[in-house]
């Protein structure tokens, strides 16, 4: 196996091309024929995957935003129909998404952001 270092300017261009276009994209490219690029095409395919890299995450962290503030609303409203606590309000919400109380899968189902309920040390 070629280490990183062992590897061309080409050769590391088209592993870093691999990881931003999954990164960009959320899928490996397909069909793509990198074969005749040169470093320079790599930089500028770089630089356009960069844009939607960023915006990709300022999206997730705006909707994750909202969906924090959705989730807190609908805890509160919880509270106000009857569960006695927070915790019974998370056990309801937990029972009524079916994430068997795996904290971390009902971050995924509601759009939280993950580790959104681990307590701070």
């Amino acid at each position: 196996m070629t280490t990183w270092e062992q590897m061309s300017q080409l050769e590391q261009s088209q592993c870093i091309y691999w990881d931003m276009y999954k990164d960009a994209y959320g899928v490996r490219p397909r069909g793509i024929d990198t074969s005749s690029w040169t470093v320079e095409n790599f930089a500028e395919e770089f630089r356009m995957l960069s844009d939607i890299i960023r915006v990709n995450e300022y999206d997730q962290l705006k909707a994750e935003e909202s969906a924090a503030h959705d989730f807190e609303v609908r805890v509160q409203n919880l509270i106000q129909c009857g569960a006695r606590s927070r915790d019974q309000a998370l056990k309801w919400i937990h029972e009524a998404e079916g994430s068997n109380g795996d904290d971390d899968f009902l971050c995924h189902l509601v759009g939280l952001p993950y580790g959104y309920f681990r307590k701070a040390a």
